[in-house]
């Protein structure tokens, strides 16, 4: 038989790591200065108060899990996947101008991250927060990775596609269906959009989209690189091929289903959420298949363990994936939920899954990877080795605290006194879990720390050694006339197209069992005769409040517990209450209180004004940052009317035919009676066309529709009138 000679592309491999190295310092670093701003609340890395905006807690921490995600993990993904592709299929990458495309279009994606998400240029939804135009360049990109993948499948030299793989094209298929449902949006302008869903309805699509993003983007890729590179570390085979390929099938159908375990106890339905309960649950046994397969590959090889740093990272990992595996569905069931959600557990949570399984898992590939292509050894066995013991020192010291803040603050905001009061306010809550915060900025320090320590490491290893750019290798062709042994479902494993049609309807079930229903039956979602449209001051407030990051600290959502509904004063949520949201904003964490009812917790004006200006002059325990900045930047107003015509016109919001064409003269009127009401109370005047007078005018709103609370000026019928 005739054998073939050609090159593996090592340059696009080494491409991706760079990026991966370059932009986990970043993502890491961003990470480290939040935490800090929860332990400090004063402390912010820009000096100038003038640019204190761009940095606050709610602009960096998007940029700080779309960098971590998407920039981090996303290019540890490309690097591994495209070293993994080429050996595994026999040939190089079907193309290297797609290879290139994709690897220049993603970085160019991750800049305009960098750029828009400090400026406040967001869509408000967690993971996905970027604007319409980088939505649809990361479809095509991600696009031209499939096609780029899939050709090399159809074109290589190996008669079988190595489970690894299945991995791989379960994500591109999950990942393409998750992205385009979820940023499925309407634009008012080229960086600002409104979200197609609402409501309930978008907190379904959105929760749907971000638990299957961590497993489909965090989690099966990161599968398929285990399944590979840990053999090749181990010098052993995976223990057990039949239980990866059960692995595989039972993740891509179960996966799917659990989503709605985010929003239990919300106004989501009751079916819904019990159905993300069940579907958690089974995750257990597919996800621990995978952990136990993985660290019985290396019997035999435990010796190794001992001396070899990136089989240590890779038994970390492992073990992470495990905990966060068990955790997630145990986390699902409602007596825990109860407790968890909305609280830094969750935060712990997500934590010891990407500082521990995608972290642990791209240093050790990064270690494995370098002195391969450069021809040499690792330039410091004892570096890398100060590495493992810095992260995993740094994963504890984080993890611990906030696991333990978790915990406090979700019992503390339950308990009642001996008369039926409530025994604590929140921001006792919030002084017990401060210090905790302070040993979590310890804890990132440390992993960042020897992050550092592994660039200098493999910075040291390519100098020493040659960079193999082209690196040669022989196999015979491809000879499809000898199949031997077979079995049925070979027609399925060395085909990738019927492998990701497949994949494609095993995903499709599971989505459309859970989003037809909540869309197509109206009882789903019952009206609120009282429930108004926002009005144009309050909507230009809205989008203030989404712009500086709110939901990631504030939740709108009273759970049906007695001790939400007597702290937050007013019944729990219901689902019409939401029916003009677009986005939603429930929120996922509350590092300070809810917000649903806060026009009728705090009706005073001046109080929200001054809160704005100086929260610790307010309340001297507030970690909220300053946003004094709002009272002197005037409202732009250039597109509240086009906001209110893709309101009505799109989404069918009630409001009057042409009542954009008044709603400037409303807005003014609204915001002139705010202002003069301040004016009453303090001493610097503020003009009624500064951005504060609209957010204000939001939070007064909410929670005023659904109470016997009289008519506010803030009633849409009212300012008509």
């Amino acid at each position: 038989m005739s054998v073939e000679t050609f090159y593996y592309d090592n340059r696009i491999v080494k491409k991706f790591m760079w990026a991966t190295i370059i932009f986990g310092i970043v993502g890491m670093s961003v990470g480290l200065i939040i935490a800090l701003q929860l332990a400090f609340p004063d402390f912010n890395p820009l000096v100038a108060e003038a640019m204190h905006r761009y940095t606050t807690f709610g602009r960096l921490r998007p940029l700080h899990t779309n960098a971590v995600i998407f920039a981090f993990v996303g290019n540890a993904i490309f690097m591994g996947g495209y070293y993994m592709f080429q050996r595994l299929l026999r040939a190089r990458m079907f193309s290297d101008f797609l290879s290139n495309f994709h690897f220049w279009g993603w970085q160019l994606i991750i800049l305009g991250a960098a750029i828009t998400l400090p400026l406040g240029i967001t869509t408000g939804k967690e993971y996905a927060e970027l604007e319409w135009p980088f939505d649809i360049a990361i479809a095509v990109i991600w696009v031209v990775f499939g096609i780029n993948m899939i050709g090399t499948m159809i074109k290589r030299r190996e008669r079988h596609l190595y489970v690894g793989l299945w991995f791989f094209l379960a994500t591109f298929a999950a990942i393409a269906l998750l992205h385009i449902v979820n940023s499925m949006e309407y634009p008012v302008s080229l960086f600002k959009s409104y979200s197609l869903f609402a409501g309930v309805q978008d907190a379904l699509v959105q929760w749907w989209y971000g638990h299957n993003a961590v497993a489909f983007f965090l989690t099966t890729p990161f599968l398929g690189l285990m399944y590979y590179y840990l053999p090749k570390a181990a010098n052993r085979p995976v223990y057990s091929y039949r239980l990866s390929i059960v692995h595989f099938w039972s993740l891509v159908f179960i996966y799917i289903w659990a989503g709605p375990h985010h929003l239990i106890y919300t106004s989501l339905p009751d079916w819904a959420q019990s159905l993300g309960v069940v579907f958690s649950i089974m995750l257990i046994a597919p996800s621990w298949g995978g952990m136990i397969n993985g660290f019985l590959t290396l019997r035999g090889a435990w010796d190794k363990v001992r001396t070899d740093p990136v089989l240590k990272f890779m038994v970390v990992a492992i073990t992470a994936y495990g905990m966060a595996t068990l955790e997630g569905p145990l986390l699902s069931l409602k007596s825990v939920n109860a407790i968890a959600h909305f609280t830094d557990w969750i935060v712990a949570h997500v934590h010891v899954g990407g500082l521990g399984w995608n972290g642990f898992m791209t240093f050790s590939i990064m270690y494995w990877l370098v002195p391969k292509m450069w021809d040499t050894k690792l330039y410091s066995v004892k570096w890398a080795n100060w590495h493992f013991w810095l992260g995993t020192l740094g994963i504890i010291v984080y993890v611990i605290p906030i696991y333990i803040a978790g915990a406090v603050q979700g019992l503390m905001l339950k308990q009642f006194d001996e008369f039926g009061y409530m025994k604590y306010s929140f921001l006792d809550t919030l002084d017990s879990v401060v210090p905790m915060y302070m040993l979590r900025s310890i804890g990132g320090t440390l992993y960042l720390a020897g992050a550092i320590l592994m660039v200098f490491n493999l910075v040291a290893t390519m100098r020493k050694g040659k960079f193999l750019a082209e690196e040669k290798a022989e196999a015979p062709p491809l000879d499809n006339t000898h199949i031997g042994n077979s079995y049925w479902h070979r027609w399925i494993e060395r085909k990738p197209i019927q492998m990701l049609v497949i994949s494609i309807l095993l995903l499709l079930v599971g989505t459309l069992f859970e989003l037809l229903p909540t869309f197509m039956v109206k009882s789903n979602i019952p009206t609120i005769a009282s429930v108004q449209p926002y009005t144009p001051l309050e909507l230009e407030g809205r989008d203030i409040y989404i712009r500086e990051g709110c939901y990631v600290c504030h939740s709108q959502m009273i759970r049906p517990f007695r001790s939400e509904t007597q702290r937050y004063q007013g019944e729990y949520s219901k689902a019409g209450e939401f029916v003009y949201d677009h986005p939603f904003q429930w929120g996922s964490k509350r590092t300070g209180p809810d917000l649903a009812r806060e026009g009728l917790i705090k009706p005073d004006n001046a109080w929200h004004l001054r809160h704005f200006i100086n929260p610790r002059g307010v309340e001297a325990r507030s970690i909220m940052p300053s946003y004094k900045f709002l009272t002197t930047t005037d409202l732009d107003t250039s597109l509240t009317a086009n906001k209110i015509a893709l309101m009505r016109d799109v989404f069918g919001v009630p409001y009057p035919l042409e009542y954009e064409k008044v709603a400037d003269e409303v807005r003014r009127k609204q915001a002139m009676g705010i202002a003069a009401d301040l004016n009453k109370a303090m001493e610097n005047p503020i003009p009624h066309s500064r951005e504060v007078i609209a957010l204000i005018s939001y939070l007064r709103r909410l929670g005023t529709d659904i109470t016997k609370a009289p008519p506010t000026p803030s009633s849409l019928s009212t300012i008509q009138q």
